[in-house]
């Protein structure tokens, strides 16, 4: 099994939820504000931050709508890691 795989907490059939918020907060960066990126993905502002702290699990639904208006993957969403480069 990959290591960056029993890094990420994947291999153990869990998601590190906190480590996704971790990503989230990363791509919206310091120049789009919570309240824009929620409106973007069909969220509101109060959601948006408690996924940023990792303190719910994020449905399908949500993931895809980040990965598509984000062009990010939902594996680099829930891994860190893109399949493609592995």
């Amino acid at each position: 099994m990959n290591k960056s795989r029993k890094r990420s907490g994947i291999a153990s059939g869990r998601v590190d939820w906190k480590a996704v918020g971790r990503r989230l907060r990363e791509m919206r960066g310091f120049d789009v504000t919570q309240d824009e990126f929620a409106r973007r993905i069909g969220v509101s502002q109060n959601h948006l931050s408690t996924m940023e702290r990792g303190k719910v699990e994020i449905g399908a639904e949500i993931l895809l709508r980040i990965g598509l208006e984000f062009g990010k993957s939902l594996e680099w969403l829930l891994t860190g890691e893109d399949q493609a480069k592995l």
